[in-house]
């Protein structure tokens, strides 16, 4: 009962941070994508913490809080569909133990993102906004995919920085 207690306790802190760090990207401009990050880490420690039972039950009720409690409603939206569900998916696709495929899954999964948060809500994060006619799309998307495993490396250091040095040593 009382890790039980324990694992409650701590959903509900990282979910006070989780939305803290929400609530600072959609007010702070400039560093929003530090703050999407860092909301997407307290996902992984709530994994980490209580399995992927415990991380389903926070995203949702992350997801959920930030609907209600962030008043830019992309900044919600963004989490809702690549931030605060890549923990997850990064979590089952590591199960595979299969380095090009993991890859290749990760980055079909932050295409897929890419394609619905743009594809159904263009104007929403772009607005009036087009894409620069100097820079071919491919380009752009290459350059994408590469920031992207750069933070899924990132990523990776801060879980096994979690596990090491601040998860409680049962």
């Amino acid at each position: 009962m009382k890790e039980k207690s324990r694992t409650i306790a701590l959903g509900g802190v990282l979910l006070a941070l989780s939305a803290a760090s929400l609530f600072l990207a959609s007010f702070v401009p400039g560093i929003e994508l530090s703050f999407y990050a860092l909301s997407s880490f307290f996902t992984a420690a709530m994994v980490v913490e209580a399995g992927a039972k415990g991380g389903w039950m926070f995203y949702f009720a992350s997801a959920l809080l930030t609907f209600f409690l962030i008043p830019n409603k992309g900044a919600a939206l963004l989490y809702a569909v690549f931030f605060g569900l890549y923990a997850l998916v990064k979590f089952y696709i590591e199960q595979i133990g299969k380095t090009p495929l993991e890859i290749l899954l990760k980055l079909l999964f932050f295409g897929s993102a890419v394609f619905v948060l743009l594809y159904f809500f263009k104007e929403l994060f772009l607005g009036a906004v087009g894409i620069p006619v100097e820079y071919p799309l491919c380009l752009l998307l290459a350059a994408s995919a590469l920031i992207f495993l750069l933070y899924d490396y990132v990523f990776t250091m801060v879980i096994q920085f979690y596990r090491h040095r601040i998860q409680r040593k049962a």
